[in-house]
């Protein structure tokens, strides 16, 4: 029972290094882009006496260098699981020399429009050195986010296992064990799961998936208690379940939904959690019914979870991923977009 959820090992893991830098990411592509003409706009100011001269100058340093560094950076996303098979110095030097051959092709660029006198040697070390500058600010911004996802899991998990949750659902098992007890039983069975899961040695990632059968095991427990209180629907395409997650990301959303939503009124209310593939992404949306004017007030809710869910997306996929919560309607809409795993040639 739930074995899938504690799979977490792959395949020859001492086999496989840590990749240095990802030029396929657009958030790579960008910074790159902007970085290169931040020190092109910077060298432009050198020798001009005028903002006329400083943009002409800056024209001509940008027809050179921007597709000098789209070169660099297709190289480096082609040569992707190369360069992944190499230590961090081979991925450093590699990275270097990419960008010095990238300096090269800029300078053929200006040597093309019938420059004279090309500064071969100093377009090369001045690519190779941009490119280690762009390397180390990578490997700074990973080494750094790393902090962050430990206390963002320190942080979901001390909302994920709320006292609440834990006595309400003893209290239920409780209840039911005379009168019920195979139902007692299945929910215990539950609630260890849940709680293995959470306690388990942290991983950097999971599967929509797995996300979804961790929620469904939560909503099987709060189904019990709220019996028919709580309606839940369930509208998932498998072909978007492949799509990588944060752990532990979608059951506090579907907690938040249930105790901001459904939990204060009397009569209930619905629940809704649809996944959908949509070109190489996964959307995400969890739909809930919000409680009328005469449901009792509740703490202020839908904000601190929601920041920790978005802050640990954009840690994961950075500006590929995207987050959004709104009130609708009568209806707290959260909506994720995550992208699809492309499928990799075997090594």
């Amino acid at each position: 029972m739930f074995s899938r959820l504690f799979n977490t090992s792959s395949p020859n893991p001492a086999a496989r290094q840590a990749l240095v830098f990802d030029a396929c990411s657009v958030g790579v592509v960008l910074r790159a882009v902007l970085f290169v003409q931040l020190v092109v706009a910077t060298a432009a100011l050198y020798g001009t006496d005028d903002a006329l001269g400083w943009i002409s100058t800056m024209a001509l340093l940008t027809g050179a260098s921007l597709p000098g560094t789209l070169i660099w950076l297709i190289a480096a996303c082609s040569l992707k699981h190369q360069l992944q098979r190499m230590s961090m110095r081979g991925q450093y030097l590699a990275g270097v020399l990419l960008g010095a051959l990238a300096g090269l092709y800029a300078c053929s660029m200006l040597s093309f429009i019938g420059l004279q006198n090309m500064p071969w040697l100093a377009s090369a070390v001045t690519g190779g050195l941009l490119a280690a500058l762009l390397v180390t600010a990578l490997v700074l911004r990973a080494r750094g986010s790393t902090p962050a996802q430990t206390q963002a899991r320190l942080t979901e998990l001390q909302s994920r296992i709320r006292p609440h949750f834990l006595f309400n659902t003893l209290n239920s098992a409780i209840a039911l064990v005379r009168a019920e007890p195979a139902k007692a039983e299945a929910m215990l069975e539950d609630l260890s799961d849940l709680f293995r899961y959470a306690l388990a040695e942290p991983h950097t990632t999971t599967t929509l998936a797995q996300e979804i059968e961790l929620a469904q095991r939560y909503l099987s427990i709060e189904q019990v208690r709220f019996e028919q209180r709580l309606q839940v629907q369930w509208q998932l395409d498998e072909s978007a379940h492949g799509a990588l997650l944060p752990p532990l990301l979608l059951q506090p959303l579907v907690e938040n939904a249930i105790r901001h939503g459904i939990e204060p009124h009397s009569r209930g209310g619905k629940l809704q959690v649809r996944t959908e593939r949509r070109g190489q992404q996964a959307l995400i949306q969890i739909i809930n019914t919000l409680p009328d004017g005469e449901a009792p007030p509740t703490s202020p809710g839908h904000g601190m979870a929601l920041e920790n869910v978005k802050a640990r997306l954009s840690l994961l996929h950075d500006l590929q991923g995207s987050f959004s919560a709104r009130k609708r309607n009568g209806f707290f809409i959260v909506r994720l977009t995550v992208p699809l795993p492309t499928p990799q040639t075997s090594a």
